[in-house]
């Protein structure tokens, strides 16, 4: 089964951040994964997407 590619705007709406947010992030180097399909479409993997979301639970304000 093929994962669903989103759409930067469908992204940002999962994630609760902006396109901006997103288009500044891979720009700096991309912490949240990507997919360059062709040479100018850009997707996000929700299945990456939900990975990222639980790698940045955090416990404490103090924890790297």
């Amino acid at each position: 089964m093929i994962d669903k590619l989103l759409n930067t705007q469908e992204a940002a709406s999962l994630l609760g951040v902006s396109k901006a947010f997103l288009n500044r992030d891979r720009w700096a180097g991309a912490r949240i994964p990507f997919i360059k399909v062709g040479s100018r479409a850009v997707r996000y993997q929700q299945s990456a997407l939900e990975s990222y979301i639980q790698s940045q639970i955090r416990h404490s304000t103090s924890q790297v």
